[in-house]
């Protein structure tokens, strides 16, 4: 999956990227596990801290949780 972040858009680039991880989850495009930081961090183009506070705020919502040293998953939702 690409991502598009809209330099126009009056939402910060967090937040856009946020929105299409968690599109992606909801179709199941990513039911299990998001890729690594490293490799949203290419597909975005954004910087890392970005990225970062994107998953951030997916962890907040409770959508997805952080293994350390093993990635970052899917809470399933019942």
């Amino acid at each position: 999956m690409e991502f598009e972040i809209n330099d126009k858009s009056p939402a910060p680039a967090k937040v856009q990227l946020a929105d299409q991880l968690r599109a992606a989850i909801t179709s199941g495009e990513y039911a299990e596990r998001l890729p690594s930081l490293t490799e949203l961090t290419q597909r975005s183009g954004l910087a890392l801290n970005t990225v970062q506070a994107a998953v951030r705020i997916l962890k907040d919502e409770g959508l997805v949780y952080g293994v350390k040293g093993r990635g970052i998953f899917v809470r399933r939702l019942s």
